[in-house]
């Protein structure tokens, strides 16, 4: 589980998320509305909702208003989490059962603890055998 989290607030634009996924290296930001865990917006879901024209030459002020989308519009909602107290072969079964790339580690209040990708598990196994 990672405990650095990037989190976004439900209304915030995705002006603001451009920005999170300039700047740092994260797939999927958690979504909170005071501070609870609401939703998932991963880097896949934000492409799918920005225009294609972002950045080109052929730019135009459609293309930059759909930045100001807002993040609850296009969040996915329908949440996959653990607690602290799962497992890595917990996590392993709910990636197999379910299609998502993330899954936050929630406390019994919706609180985030923290974040696991498929990719972590990977890096993990990885660093066992090594």
């Amino acid at each position: 589980m990672q405990d650095r989290v990037v989190t976004v607030d439900h209304e915030a634009s995705l002006w603001e998320v451009k920005m999170v996924f300039d700047n740092t290296r994260f797939h999927h930001l958690l979504v909170t509305e005071n501070n609870i865990l609401v939703g998932v917006l991963s880097d896949r879901d934000y492409l799918k909702a920005v225009s294609p024209n972002l950045g080109s030459a052929t730019q135009s002020k459609a293309d930059t208003d759909s930045l100001n989308t807002r993040v609850k519009t296009i969040m996915s909602t329908k949440l996959h989490t653990l607690s602290p107290d799962n497992t890595v072969l917990d996590a392993v079964k709910l990636f197999n059962q379910r299609s998502i790339s993330c899954i936050p580690i929630v406390n019994e209040d919706m609180t985030i603890a923290g974040i696991i990708s498929w990719r972590d598990i990977m890096k993990t196994i990885e660093a066992l055998q090594g």
